[in-house]
């Protein structure tokens, strides 16, 4: 499930404080990815709600 517009719109990465891109559309693996060119980490979404801890984050490939 897709997260609302307006609430992408206020959300950033704890990491780095970069705008975050919506993968929730895969419902298998819904999470939010950090658009920071150095940063890159994806936050899950669990229950239609983002977790955004960097300890629960996973580190890109």
């Amino acid at each position: 499930m897709p997260l609302e517009a307006g609430l992408l719109e206020i959300l950033a990465c704890p990491a780095c404080h970069a705008p975050l891109r919506d993968d929730s559309a895969d419902e298998t693996n819904p999470e939010l990815v950090c658009t920071g060119q150095d940063c890159g980490l994806a936050y899950p979404v669990r229950d239609g709600i983002p977790v955004l801890l960097v300890d629960e984050a996973r580190r890109p490939a």
